[in-house]
Formats: C-alpha cells, sequence, structure tokens
C-alpha cells in the first residue's frame, strides 16, 4: 500500500502546525504536554479552556459524518483527521478532555439518534462545552459487558427514567458534565436483551455521586460513579436496543486516536532509547529488545493506516488493542531496566498519603501506569475471543 500523503494533506499540515503554534501560546504554552492517560489529572481548568479554543478553531467533529460545518466543525478526510492528529501530537498539544463526546458520543448520536438528540448536544460537543464519560462497566460487569445489573425504571408520569446502580472504570467522570450509561430496562432480563443506551446528567447531587479510585502510580483519572435514582430524559436508539448502540459505539473506539496514541509512544520510546545511550553500549540483549520496541511501533503505525482504509475487517479494532496494550506494557519494563537500580522506589516514595504526590519520575509513572494496558478497554483475553469467534468462526466458549 502507498502509506504517503497527498498534496492537499500537507498544505493541512502546514496550517495545522501554523494554527497550533499560534494558539499555544500564552495560558496554553503552560499546558504543553498536560494530560493524557496517567496524567488526566494535570491542569484540568487550562484543558477545558483549551477545549473550546479547539471548538472555536472548528477542530472538533472533523470527522463527524455531517454537512462541512453543520456545527461550527471543518470537515476533513480520513488522512486529513490523521495529518491534524500528527501534528497535535508532535507539538504535544494539551491532552484531550473532549474526545469521549467528539469522538465516541457525538457518532452514536448521528448513527442511531434522533434529529432532536443531535440538535440539543453536538452543537455544545463541537465548542467544546459539554464533557462526557462513559457509563459501561460495573464491578461484576467489566469486559463481559452483557453482564451489566445497573436498572432503569420509566415513569410513565412524567416518562422519565430513573437509574439505579453503580459503574466502575469510568474516566474523566469527575469532570464530566454528561454521562451515556448502559442500563436494563426490562425487569428480569438477562445477557444483551433488554438494555437501553440512556444519557445522563453528572450534576445531581444526591443521585448521583463519583468517587475517584487512586491508582498506584498516584494518579485517579478512573472512577466509581454511584446512580441512586438519577433522572435520564433520553434514550438512544429507543428502549430495548441498548446493546445494538453499545456495540456500535465501541466500533468507533479505535480509529484515528490509535494513530496519536502512537505519536505519544514514539516520544516516549525515545525518551528510553537515550537513557540506554547515555549509559553507554550497556546490555546487547536490551538493544535488541530496543530495536524490536521500534520495529513493532513502526508496524503498528503501517497497521493502523491499513485498517483506517478499505482493508480494515471486523475484528481491526481488538487487533489493534492487543498490539498497543502489549507493547506498551513492554516499553514501561524497558524503561526500568533501563534505569537499572536508579528506578527502585525508595520507602519515602510510598509514604506519601496525597494524591499526585508520590514522587514519581516519567519512568516510574510509566511503568506503573502500563500495568493496566492489557486489562482496560476490553482485556486481551476479551479482544482474543472477539477475533477468535467473529473473525475466525470459531466456536464460542461453553457459557
Amino acid at each position: 500500500m502507498d502509506f504517503s500523503f497527498g498534496a492537499e494533506d500537507e498544505r493541512l499540515r502546514a496550517h495545522a502546525a501554523a494554527w497550533l503554534t499560534e494558539h499555544l501560546t500564552g495560558p496554553y504554552a503552560d499546558a504543553v504536554g498536560l494530560g493524557g492517560p496517567g496524567s488526566e489529572h494535570e491542569g484540568v481548568a487550562v484543558r477545558r479552556a483549551w477545549e473550546r479554543e479547539l471548538g472555536a478553531g472548528g477542530w472538533i467533529g472533523q470527522g463527524w459524518d455531517v454537512p462541512d460545518g453543520a456545527y461550527g466543525q471543518r470537515r476533513l478526510s480520513l488522512t486529513g483527521q490523521v495529518v491534524w492528529a500528527e501534528e497535535y501530537a508532535a507539538l504535544r498539544a494539551p491532552g484531550r478532555v473532549g474526545h469521549i463526546g467528539e469522538n465516541l458520543l457525538a457518532p452514536t448520536l448521528i448513527a442511531y439518534g434522533s434529529r432532536e438528540q443531535r440538535e440539543r448536544h453536538l452543537p455544545g460537543i463541537a465548542r467544546g462545552e459539554e464533557l462526557w464519560c462513559q457509563g459501561y462497566s460495573e464491578p461484576d460487569a467489566g469486559s463481559d459487558l452483557a453482564g451489566i445489573r445497573t436498572a432503569a425504571v420509566r415513569d410513565p408520569a412524567d416518562g422519565l427514567y430513573r437509574v439505579t446502580g453503580q459503574k466502575v472504570w469510568t474516566s474523566l467522570a469527575q469532570d464530566a458534565d454528561w454521562c451515556f450509561v448502559l442500563a436494563r430496562t426490562e425487569a428480569g432480563s438477562r445477557r444483551h436483551h433488554g438494555l437501553s443506551f440512556l444519557l445522563v446528567r453528572m450534576d445531581q447531587p444526591g443521585r448521583v455521586e463519583v468517587r475517584p479510585i487512586r491508582q498506584m502510580s498516584g494518579t485517579s483519572e478512573f472512577n466509581e460513579v454511584f446512580l441512586d435514582g438519577a433522572v435520564a430524559a433520553e434514550v438512544v436508539g429507543g428502549e430495548g436496543d441498548g446493546w445494538t448502540v453499545a456495540m456500535g459505539l465501541l466500533a468507533l473506539e479505535r480509529g484515528v486516536s490509535t494513530l496519536v496514541q502512537q505519536i505519544g509512544f514514539a516520544a516516549e520510546l525515545s525518551r528510553v532509547i537515550e537513557a540506554h545511550a547515555a549509559g553507554g553500549p550497556g546490555d546487547p540483549v536490551l538493544r535488541m529488545r530496543l530495536v524490536r520496541q521500534w520495529a513493532e511501533l513502526r508496524t503498528m503505525r503501517w497497521n493502523a493506516l491499513r485498517t483506517l482504509g478499505a482493508e480494515g475487517g471486523p475484528g481491526a479494532p481488538s487487533v489493534a488493542k492487543l498490539l498497543w496494550g502489549g507493547w506498551h506494557r513492554r516499553l514501561g519494563e524497558l524503561a526500568v531496566e533501563v534505569r537499572g537500580a536508579a528506578a527502585s522506589a525508595g520507602p519515602a516514595l510510598w509514604a506519601r498519603e496525597t494524591p499526585y504526590e508520590l514522587g514519581l519520575d516519567e519512568e516510574q509513572r510509566l511503568f506503573l501506569f502500563t500495568r493496566a494496558d492489557t486489562i482496560y478497554g476490553g482485556s486481551d483475553e476479551i479482544q482474543r475471543n472477539i477475533i477468535a469467534e467473529r473473525v475466525l468462526g470459531l466456536p464460542k466458549e461453553p457459557r
């Protein structure tokens, strides 16, 4: 395949780089490099303001399947979206706080929502003003999403749903304005039957409670969300069709964002390689493993570009998740191996109780956070099952 970009893409690249350079000034200059997985606690206020700056520039919703400018956004081709994403990552622009709304909820509303729902929510997302989180996983239903127990009962008097249950591993819930929640609306239903996709406001004191989960790296971007009669007025795709909508959303979860992620991976790998080079020739086996990491990252990039085109198959998202999850975890291991004994933490490091004050350096945080890469977003075991059953046609596991 030809993985090069055309002249129009290169013009866009120059324009994107110029716009970002011009706007990453003033208060946003200090936000460069802040945020992202493992660091979502950093500069939340300025990153929310940056989200609005992106919206004013028309950079949110580039890939939405709507007319150009329908919600103030510029419509870019697939390669154009990749170009923007690469320039954004290369200049270390602030980690996005609106990506769940832009890349998951908005395309889902476009595909399954009503005209009223699109008109109500897409403008706020496009302006960077409406932030979302995802209410899927539960304590007893993580990768096995069909096992959820959160229930929603529709009140015939006012037509509103009252949602009760617990969600867990909810990214950015502490900062979100809304949550899309998968809940069981048919009493006694099992597995993927009787589920609905509801839109729930987070600002419901006494009915919605968010409890941050402190990770071993010291950060708390994941949360528990407790719903106690939380009110939901909107159901997407119709009552009982939640499984179809939820699966449609998950199919959108890995795309151009995978390429953005790889830019960050490349920067992390470069730091590890530089640290190794600073120590002299070192262990030849370690050098070989670093070369392998570099080669695998290049291969992942080509695979992601191929997948975005016509050659991507139904198992492509699962393949991508398997590739990057294992790769990133191995990079975390390499980061501390290159450092050697200096990467070991003394007792004082673990004595602090205040969140975000563990005193970890970049390599230590990378190592600790990447322990979860093969679990969150769908564990490796679940991804392999998806590939085996839906792509290779192998028999399903007995239940």
